[in-house]
């Protein structure tokens, strides 16, 4: 969010709008190669919606064009927007693959949760007790 809003501040909208269509692109393609990896190594669990792994395979063909395309047509753009992807990297690892963090580290990504939920107005359901009329 803070790199979106340094380029917001920056550039134009139209090169903003680059940036999010290429990373919208390169993680439709990574979810559609899930589902084909998904469906070969565990093809026995439950799928409410199956389709003919023809239709994936062809959008993966589509979806490499346009990315390759892309890459050749505009590197920077894309270099940017992985660099944007690559933004969350260190965010994950501090909140969720590091398991055994100190009690300050909790409370401080405790704190910013609960600034960012009244921020945006949102609220993650807590389990328990009953809520107030």
């Amino acid at each position: 969010c803070m790199a979106t809003l340094i380029i917001m501040l920056v550039g134009d909208t139209y090169t903003l709008i680059n940036y999010v269509s290429f990373i919208n692109y390169l993680c439709y393609g990574v979810t559609i190669i899930g589902l084909i990896v998904l469906r070969w190594k565990k093809p026995k669990i439950f799928r409410p919606i199956k389709v003919n792994l023809l239709i994936p395979i062809t959008y993966l063909a589509f979806w490499a064009f346009l990315l390759i395309f892309s890459l050749y047509s505009e590197p920077v753009v894309c270099g940017v927007g992985l660099i944007i992807i690559l933004t969350g990297v260190p965010v994950f690892f501090l909140g969720v693959y590091w398991r055994n963090k100190p009690k300050c580290v909790n409370r401080l990504i405790e704190s910013m949760t609960c600034w960012g939920q009244k921020l945006c107005f949102v609220v993650y359901p807590q389990g328990g007790g009953a809520e107030e009329e």
